[in-house]
């Protein structure tokens, strides 16, 4: 099973991915993860992206469908999960012509809907271990008092500097003017799922597997 999780910064979609991939084996393919490990991986491809990211130019669609290709190529089994890409309308496009290649389908596209003013909120508060990525918030799940991540025993934790309300209404604002055009492109094609990405982690789990056992 293929799937796109679509949701805005902070929406929950690595903690989400990070759950499918533990439970049904899915691989999770995130751009900016891609991007890191092509960079010093030595493949042609890797090459590629080092000198664009040296160059400091962006990486170019073609590049990001040649990595997942790459990805695709090497495992498919349990399926994909597409975090981060397609943002456009265009990306999206090339993903079907990727998946149409190599003989694959896109199952379904999971959107985890949020209420912004709650999202700022969570957001605003949020931390994660800089080793395991697990995820801590000053109000609804404090770091532990002895400063060791509960699920690795690091204690690393990190805290992003655009985590604050006036990068994240920009932000917000930025996701929604690109990816409106895809809620739309998706539902057309009959492959849009909506869930409460605001619900309890254990609750907006349960809602993706449904959705995915109804596929």
């Amino acid at each position: 099973m293929n799937i796109i999780l679509l949701g805005p910064p902070g929406a929950g979609k690595g903690t989400q991915a990070r759950s499918l991939v533990e439970t049904r084996g899915m691989t999770q393919l995130s751009t900016g993860d891609m991007l890191r490990e092509a960079k010093s991986s030595g493949t042609e491809m890797g090459n590629i992206v080092a000198e664009v990211m040296a160059r400091g130019d962006l990486v170019t669609d073609e590049i990001v469908i040649g990595l997942i290709r790459e990805k695709i190529d090497a495992n498919s089994q349990g399926g994909f999960i597409f975090d981060g890409f397609p943002r456009t309308l265009a990306q999206a496009d090339a993903l079907s012509e990727l998946l149409n290649q190599t003989g694959q389908t896109l199952d379904v596209v999971v959107e985890m809907q949020v209420d912004d003013k709650a999202l700022v909120a969570r957001i605003a508060g949020r931390s994660t271990c800089g080793r395991c990525g697990d995820v801590y918030h000053d109000v609804t799940r404090p770091q532990p008092d002895n400063g060791v991540c509960n699920s690795c025993g690091a204690s690393d934790f990190k805290r992003r500097a655009d985590d604050n309300e006036d990068s994240l209404k920009n932000r917000l604002m930025e996701y929604y003017k690109k990816t409106s055009p895809l809620l739309c492109y998706y539902f057309a094609k009959k492959q849009l799922q909506s869930v409460n990405g605001l619900a309890h982690i254990d609750v907006v789990q349960a809602d993706i597997t449904a959705v995915l056992d109804a596929v």
